[in-house]
């Protein structure tokens, strides 16, 4: 069967085409004549051999039934393929086609200017000589000697250069003896391939796949090359799995001329049920440690859920000794992180009530002593709002078993029940919310020393009232209008004491108290310790909105005053009350214009004059790669250190990134300890990023966490610091589709970046 020939002949010639590529920045573009046109209506699920032919052209010879011949601006169309040429020639008998001069070729794939095309009409293949092409919606484009297209849409090109870049002169290409591209998987095998940077070549490949779009597929990724003091030059070589289309890995194979050879593996999978992934990292005698121990790391994680109602979580660390994250980069911990927790919870939700069943055990790393484990913890909460006209109640219960590693250990089981009575009454103009709470725990304890009781029953009643007023009133701030509100609040708390010293303490530990903790009804976490109250919390906070009802700033300030001294505590004078009112609590967020941010917090104990506390960040903010902040902290008294002397916290900072010019971005940060007088943190890095390449150089220099080797019996002593550079290098579209991006470089080292905080519209 042969396929209708209709013929138009014109009598105006066509537009004329342009030859010369439109580029914007980073934008691979073909002629402007090789753009798509709209499809006319839905494209018909015939095989397009048997779609009809449509010619235009100022000039034509034809013999019915047999063969055409056109010249003068041709233009072919069958279905979605076009073509352009000055001269053609249709042949009906021999289903073929042919043409040559000024040659366009374009369908919904490919876009080709050429010598000559000759095309087989029935099984619809084409091949075109002196090719130039471009692949539609993608950053490919390229030159061959000769370029197939078969029935399925693949391209086969011989002879042939590859290219993501948006130049008539690219900074990179292939050129290659043979490329297909595969329409659907979107992929191209490329065969015998030089790789040239700027015209150089740079390396020989045999075979290899990449992207020509951005469709996963397996393959090598750019290697990463750093050096350190701790690990010597270090080069590490991904590899990309991509398993299924929920399943995917990275493999990773680095090699550390200290230490040895590194693996590393990374799984994720995304389910109906669930999303997780899987860590293993491992090295094999350790060259840096006396005895070459064996070093790992295992982690999985899973978050999901059971149709509507069920919640599922689980997440497993183990690693092989206290130091591997101080020693090891790793993408599942940092080196800041001084404990790892493994847990399992599985809870059930409906509108009023919620069940869980949970299990954790964490392990603080450098420190001898462990902590319980939770095996397991069953908690009910159940919500009735307006169960007695206004009145809400709200019913806790916890039921936990706390185990121990060590045998012959302090062990047990808690059961906690807190049913709440609340009145709430909220207008605009304010609220007023009354509470009342009995707390009833019971233990059973099992002491190897008995120190402790066996059963303890304790009862606690608690009463608390909260209210607040919020008004309102325009006025000008440097000239510019806001509308400033200002809220005061109020709280009184009543808890009796009670003899909690024969209950051990199993997760309790005292809270922080900033602003916004100054109103919280308990001082500690956990339920071991119920501190009594009798204390009144006062608070006020202001804010200022725009013209546009955007926050621009806000500032608190409170305190509580003690009617009675705390005796409840954890053994030690900080953790009980001893004095009259807290430490004066401050917290500002302040927006002054579009780019310049302020944020900070301060604790002042007024009656011996000195600061617990404070927090200072000052940024100035143009766009998320374009950045200053300064900041400042102060802790004291977190500890000893091993002379006895108190540890005290006074650090100062700066974080930077900064282009310098359109391609070429700075990111640096300094941390300097201004009680040890030394830096703590330092890192500079450069990145050059054009449409086609990029290329990062960075330097860090950090304070090693170093704990005791408690696994290890000798161990080569660690630097005081870690210093080193990094190298990583990209030519997107040939191992990786996307920059290298400033963010992650923002967050290198111990101190990640904060953004500053956006207020509230």
């Amino acid at each position: 069967m042969r396929f209708p020939l209709v013929i138009v002949c014109c009598s105006l010639p066509l537009n004329a085409w342009a030859e010369s590529l439109s580029v914007e920045r980073c934008i691979v573009r073909p002629p402007m004549a090789l753009l798509p046109e709209e499809p006319q209506g839905e494209q018909s699920p015939i095989d397009p051999s048997q779609l009809p032919i449509e010619v235009q052209a100022d000039r034509s010879q034809a013999v019915a039934g047999d063969a055409a011949q056109f010249s003068g601006n041709v233009k072919l169309r069958q279905g979605m393929r076009q073509i352009t040429a000055e001269k053609a020639r249709v042949s009906q008998q021999e289903g073929s086609f042919s043409a040559e001069g000024g040659l366009v070729y374009q369908d919904v794939n490919v876009a080709i200017t050429a010598d000559s095309l000759s095309a087989d009409m029935d099984d619809y293949n084409a091949e075109l000589n002196q090719a130039n092409y471009w692949l539609r919606g993608q950053q490919v484009h390229g030159q061959a000697e000769q370029l197939k297209i078969q029935g399925d849409n693949n391209l086969i090109l011989n002879g042939a250069t590859f290219s993501t870049c948006p130049q008539d002169d690219p900074d990179w290409l292939l050129e290659a003896k043979e490329i297909k591209i595969d329409a659907d998987e979107e992929w191209g095998e490329i065969w015998h391939a030089k790789v040239k940077l700027f015209d150089v070549p740079v390396f020989y490949v045999p075979y290899m796949t990449v992207p020509v779009s951005n469709k996963r597929k397996s393959g090598f990724l750019f290697p990463e090359i750093t050096t350190s003091t701790k690990n010597g030059v270090d080069v590490a070589i991904p590899y990309y799995w991509n398993i299924a289309p929920n399943f995917d890995a990275t493999l990773t194979t680095q090699y550390m001329t200290s230490r040895g050879l590194f693996l590393k593996g990374e799984g994720r999978y995304l389910q109906p049920y669930g999303a997780g992934q899987i860590n293993l990292e491992y090295i094999s005698d350790d060259r840096l440690l006396s005895d070459r121990p064996d070093r790992y790391l295992l982690h999985f994680e899973h978050a999901g859920k059971l149709e509507n109602n069920w919640r599922l979580y689980g997440n497993y660390t183990s690693i092989s000794d206290d130091n591997y994250f101080n020693d090891f980069d790793s993408s599942v911990r940092a080196s800041t992180d001084n404990q790892i927790s493994r847990e399992g919870e599985a809870a059930y939700f409906t509108d009023n009530w919620d069940f869980a069943v949970r299990v954790q055990d964490i392990e603080v790393l450098g420190d001898a002593s462990k902590p319980f484990q939770v095996m397991p913890s069953l908690s009910f909460d159940y919500r009735n709002p307006g169960l007695a006209g206004p009145v809400d109640f709200t019913f806790s219960t916890e039921l936990t078993h706390f185990a121990h590693k060590e045998d012959n250990h302090l062990t047990a089981t808690r059961w906690h029940m807190e049913p709440t009575l609340t009145l709430p009454y909220q207008v605009p103009a304010g609220s007023l919310t009354t509470e009342l709470k009995l707390m009833q725990t019971f233990y059973e304890q099992r002491d190897p020393d008995e120190q402790l009781e066996d059963f303890v029953s304790r009862t606690l009643p608690q009463f608390r009232v909260h209210g607040q007023i919020n008004f309102e009133r325009d006025t000008q701030v440097f000239g510019n209008r806001y509308t400033q509100t200002l809220e005061p609040q109020i709280q009184y708390l009543y808890v009796p004491k009670t003899d909690q010293s024969d209950i051990g303490l199993y997760d309790t530990a005292l809270l922080q108290e900033d602003y916004y903790g100054l109103f919280r009804d308990r001082r500690f976490s956990g339920l071991d310790r119920i501190a009594d109250a009798n204390q009144m919390t006062l608070g006020v906070s202001t804010r200022f909105f725009d013209d546009g009802h955007a926050e621009r700033a806000q500032i608190s300030l409170g305190q509580i005053l003690y009617f009675d001294d705390s005796e409840v505590g954890l053994g030690d004078d900080d953790s009980q009350i001893r004095r009259s009112n807290s430490a004066l609590a401050a917290e500002v967020e302040l927006q002054a214009s579009q780019r310049w941010f302020l944020s900070g917090s301060l604790q002042f104990d007024t009656q011996s004059g000195d600061t617990n506390k404070s927090e200072l960040l000052v940024d100035y903010r143009v766009d998320a790669d374009k950045l200053i902040q300064l900041s400042h902290r102060y802790v004291p008294d977190l500890g000893t250190d091993v002379d006895g002397n108190p540890i005290d916290i006074s650090q100062a900072g700066i974080r930077t990134a900064w282009p310098l010019t359109d391609e070429l971005s700075f990111v640096g940060n300094y941390y300097y300890d201004m009680n040890l007088n030394r830096s703590v943190e330092s890192y500079a890095g450069f990145q050059y990023e054009s449409c086609c390449w990029a290329i990062r150089l960075a330097y860090h220099r950090h304070l090693n966490t170093n704990y005791e080797d408690n696994d290890f019996t000798t161990i080569s002593p660690r630097d005081d610091f870690d210093s080193g550079v990094m190298l990583k290098f990209v030519l997107k579209g040939l191992g990786s589709t996307g920059p290298l991006g400033l963010q992650d470089m923002l967050d290198e080292g111990l101190f990640n970046y904060r953004r500053p905080y956006y207020l509230r519209n």
